[in-house]
Parts: C-alpha cells; structure tokens; sequence
C-alpha cells in the first residue's frame, strides 16, 4: 500500500506591482509586507553610503514613507520596485551627503565574521574590511554607489543603471573607474 501525499498549493506572495497597487489605495498591510522585504536592503545601502547608522536609518525611514505616499506614481513597467526605491535612496544619500560637504570619519567597527576565526584571523579580517571601507569612503559618491549596488546589493548592471539614473553604458564606465580608483587607493598609488 503505497501513501499518497496529499498536499495543498502554498499560497504564493503576492507580486510587488499588486501589493504596490494595494498600497496605493491605502492599505496598510500591503505597506508592511513591502517594507519588511526591502528595509534591510536599503538600510545596508544607506549605511554604506552615509557611513551614519542614524543618519541610514532616517533615510531609510523617507524612502518608505515616499512608498507610502507615492506608490500610485510607481510604473513596474519602467523599474522593478527594488530599484524605484534604491533611486529614491540614492538621491536622498546624495542630498544629505552635498549637505554635509565632506564624509563623516569611519566607524572603527568592522563587519562580524561569519565563521568564528582565530583571534590573530579575526584581527586581520577587521583590518582588511576597515582599510577597505576607508578607501570605499575615499572615493566620489557616485563611484561609491555604483561598486555598492553592483557588489554589496547584488543588483544586475541595468538595475543598479536605473538606480543611479544612468544608462547602461555610462554605468559600466562608472563602475570601471570606481574600480579602478578602488584598486589604486588600495595599493598605495
């Protein structure tokens, strides 16, 4: 005698455009299903690109609360909505960072490791990540933004393009030379 399984289908999540279309009419869950999705992503774009966790979360907190305002403005046939709130993002950074005229120093802390290295391994991996982040926060704000969403935030090219408002090609260049930048600021030269 065999057993068969029975299983229900699982509801599938809702897609953005529908939850943005539930947003825009007003309802409140569909506002808290998209936020929890795409807070962490904006909080580690934010906090990169402010070097402030306060300051990160504030604007993270402005770019939600622009969801909530504007979603009947969002077109999902022009940007996927990871992308419409990572330009929003970025202007906001790029606003507070004019603002401020200059970057603020590095938080010392470095990233926790994943493993539990040794003490000597630890120590090394610290320094490596802060003198990393230190000539990541050397370099323009838009070389910046554009290594963290290609890198950090894991976005295709023409996602991070969008983003940044740039067309493809001017991003690639972009990215190029904030490589490039990286790479000298971090051998010396």
């Amino acid at each position: 005698m065999t057993a068969e399984w029975v299983s229900s289908p699982v509801p599938a999540e809702p897609a953005e455009a529908e939850l943005m279309r539930r947003v825009a009419a007003g309802e409140e869950a569909a506002f808290r299903l998209l936020a929890e999705r795409h807070t962490p992503a904006l909080l580690r774009f934010t906090d990169r690109m402010l070097r402030n966790r306060a300051e990160a979360e504030e604007v993270a907190q402005e770019v939600l609360f622009r969801l909530w305002r504007q979603a009947a403005r969002f077109d999902p046939d022009r940007a996927r909505l990871g992308t419409w709130l990572h330009a929003i993002a970025w202007r906001l950074c790029l606003d507070r960072l004019r603002r401020r005229g200059a970057d603020l120093p590095l938080d010392a802390a470095a990233e926790a490791a994943d493993a539990a290295p040794s003490p000597l391994e630890a120590s090394s991996r610290r320094a490596d990540l802060a003198a990393l982040e230190t000539h990541l926060a050397a370099l323009p704000h838009r070389q910046r933004a554009a290594l963290t969403l290609f890198y950090h935030q894991e976005m295709e090219g023409p996602e991070a393009a969008a983003a940044l408002r740039l067309d493809l090609r001017a991003f690639w260049s972009l990215l190029r030379r904030g490589r490039a930048a990286l790479r000298a600021r971090m051998q010396g030269g």
